[in-house]
């Protein structure tokens, strides 16, 4: 069974910073994507950033130039540095990663992780 593990949300002033963890535990044979999304209440789930395999990244306009996505595809861990954050990015923060459970496969599915509060004051 897969298991995504958050770390690191909290209360934070604004323009302070955050790191999230989230590392990928159980069994499987490898992982595509890694990365973050986020819900705001009452909407739906939304992109932050994205890292491949081999590092490319996809990330929300929102967050560029603030926010750092990183992954260390030995530990199978996804990292989120969030800088200078703003009372807007107060959200709960999903883990998501996209994972081959068996070799020889090129079938994956989404996993994702229970979520962590990120609540930025004013």
């Amino acid at each position: 069974q897969v298991q995504l593990v958050e770390s690191g949300g909290g209360l934070v002033q604004a323009g302070g910073s955050l790191r999230l963890s989230c590392t990928a535990s159980g069994s499987f044979d490898g992982i595509y994507l890694m990365g973050w999304y986020r819900q705001f209440p009452g909407e739906k789930r939304q992109l932050v950033a994205i890292v491949s395999t081999h590092g490319g990244v996809n990330e929300a306009e929102s967050v560029k130039g603030r926010f750092i996505v990183s992954r260390d595809n030995g530990a199978n861990a996804v990292y989120l540095q969030m800088n200078n954050l703003k009372p807007e990015d107060t959200a709960v923060y999903y883990c998501t990663a996209r994972i081959r459970l068996y070799s020889g496969s090129s079938y994956s599915e989404p996993f994702w992780g229970q979520g962590t509060q990120v609540t930025v004051s004013s």
